[in-house]
């Protein structure tokens, strides 16, 4: 174990889907969200499947033991995908990243319906506080009963994000079963697969023909979106996971950047004070994951038979 190493091969991860997210967000009011989702998993296999070939992990890439929870897993996905990118057009690069941060703290109700997870007063009152954060980040864009046109706009864009992490959670639930019998490789690479079938299907609702520069960088995008899955990857590859989680949160410090920089978005002490709090209940349950997986270690290592 690396950790020094897998904290940085994080913090690359969390940049580049950042710099995809803003160049997403450049071709957002144009190109229709289910197409940029083709473009995003499409252009992201050919960088997947280099990668598996280099670690020898090509064939493993291919099997599926359990295809049903690929394809459902794919649905959920890239539903979360399209929501997320449609939301872009509609509220600020930072808010939107914000308003993500709601995906894990929904996986923790999420597991303990579905998968029968245990989840006690620590992990309830963490899952409380970063709901009370998000809906501090809501708050403003829920405020539209002036009847300006920007307003409904900018609470339809925060509905989309925030549908987008409750579908990322669902996800993120699926996975969770899918780690049980499926190969890391097999998971990433059917996504990405899925993802590009699945986008085919809302060809009906409007696809548009992009300029050569808005197809340059929705093509870089999916690349892009290829690497950092592989950098991601990697990450918890040189260090427990309990340990590089939290820098996922880095992705705020990003999107404060390229939103001030790039889209001259200045943020508010509203959204800066609610992500704050979602950071803060985020890390706690990471904190608290942690701990009981040492508890867990111990007991094990308890009960195993000295020789």
């Amino acid at each position: 174990m690396r950790p020094l190493r897998g904290i940085l091969l994080k913090l690359i991860s969390v940049l580049i889907f950042i710099v995809m997210a803003s160049m997403i967000k450049t071709t957002a009011g144009s190109v229709p969200a289910g197409e940029t989702v083709f473009f995003r998993s499409f252009f992201a296999i050919p960088v997947i499947v280099a990668w598996l070939a280099l670690q020898g992990e090509l064939a493993t890439g291919f099997q599926a033991a359990a295809p049903l929870g690929h394809v459902w897993r794919g649905i959920m996905g890239t539903t979360a995908m399209g929501l997320g990118f449609a939301g872009l057009g509609y509220l600020p690069l930072p808010e939107v990243t914000a308003i993500g941060y709601a995906a894990p703290l929904l996986t923790v109700v999420f597991a303990a319906m579905f998968l029968g997870e245990e989840v006690r007063i620590f992990r309830i009152a963490a899952v409380f506080l970063g709901i009370v954060g998000v809906m501090i980040v809501l708050s403003p864009r829920l405020t539209v009963l002036n009847g300006e046109v920007a307003g409904h706009r900018e609470a339809f864009g925060a509905m989309l994000v925030l549908g987008g992490a409750v579908f990322a959670a669902l996800a993120q639930v699926f996975v969770r079963k899918l780690v049980k019998t499926e190969k890391t490789a097999a998971i990433v690479f059917w996504f990405s697969l899925t993802g590009s079938g699945l986008s085919l299907l809302t060809i009906p609702f409007g696809w548009v023909v992009p300029t050569v520069p808005q197809a340059a960088t929705l093509v870089a995008a999916g690349l892009l979106g290829g690497v950092g899955q592989i950098f991601l990857t990697a990450s918890y590859r040189e260090a427990d996971a309990s340990l590089v989680a939290p820098f996922d949160y880095a992705s705020m410090i990003f999107a404060l950047a390229i939103g001030y920089f790039v889209f001259n978005e200045v943020p508010t002490w509203t959204m800066l004070s609610g992500a704050s709090l979602v950071i803060f209940a985020g890390i706690l349950i990471i904190w608290r994951e942690r701990k009981l997986g040492l508890e867990r270690a111990a007991q094990r290592k308890s009960m195993t038979p000295q020789g």
